[in-house]
């Protein structure tokens, strides 16, 4: 997927990048809460408030995550879709996830309905920058999915069944982790601004250990590393 490259801007800060980067690592990498990430520097001597945690996270989160998108191998040509209702403010939302057959996360989008509109939005949004389209789409049997589809994807293969579906119902499981640990989303915009950010950085880090070797699985963990660096521009020590 094709996303312009914006370089991180650290002018006018008074940590490093290398402190700013490790920070927003944590708390998208791992389940944490900003105060967690404040206490786990405070260990290392590094005295930051939570708050400014926070707006690090808001500021450089999705430049990190657009470059991540950018830089990734292209994505497989059978995409898997799915929904889950996310309760906000005591009122429902969806959100809707695509990822390929090799569970790499597509594109997230979060609406306030379900219906073919909504569908045909989110069949828009991984399509994107793309040169090329899916050839088969797997989605549970959802009638506004096989409304999108005429109209977005015609000549794509389509099968509805929920049972062929559970590498996008597995691929909800992190944001629900992380849902409870930040006791729920606040708002849609927040919502949004989260997942889009932590798909990507998330998976990023999880090369699928369980398909490798050892070797394999610290050799590319340590490239997945080093691209972190040139994206978050973090010069290292020699």
């Amino acid at each position: 997927m094709k996303t312009n490259t914006i370089a991180p801007n650290y002018k006018g800060y008074r940590f490093p990048p290398e402190i700013i980067s490790h920070a927003v690592w944590l708390y998208f990498r791992f389940s944490l809460s900003f105060r967690d990430v404040e206490e786990l520097l405070a260990q290392r001597g590094i005295i930051v408030t939570y708050e400014t945690i926070r707006q690090w996270c808001l500021t450089f989160g999705q430049t990190y995550a657009n470059e991540v998108r950018r830089r990734r191998p292209r994505c497989g040509d059978i995409w898997h879709m799915d929904e889950v209702i996310l309760t906000i403010r005591g009122k429902k939302h969806i959100l809707w996830r695509a990822v390929d057959q090799d569970g790499t996360v597509l594109d997230i989008l979060v609406q306030s309905r379900r219906n073919t509109k909504a569908a045909k939005r989110f069949f828009r949004k991984p399509l994107k920058g793309l040169q090329y389209v899916p050839r088969v789409i797997i989605t549970d049997k959802l009638k506004s999915y096989g409304a999108a589809k005429r109209e977005i994807l015609l000549g794509v293969r389509h099968r509805q069944h929920k049972e062929l579906n559970n590498r996008a119902e597995n691929s909800h499981q992190p944001t629900r982790l992380r849902e409870k640990k930040m006791r729920r989303f606040k708002s849609a915009k927040q919502a949004q601004r989260f997942v889009s950010a932590f798909g990507p950085l998330s998976q990023h880090f999880q090369p699928g250990r369980h398909c490798l070797r050892a070797e394999d699985y610290r050799a590319t963990l340590q490239s997945r590393f080093q691209q972190w660096n040139e994206i978050t521009r973090v010069k290292l020590a020699s």
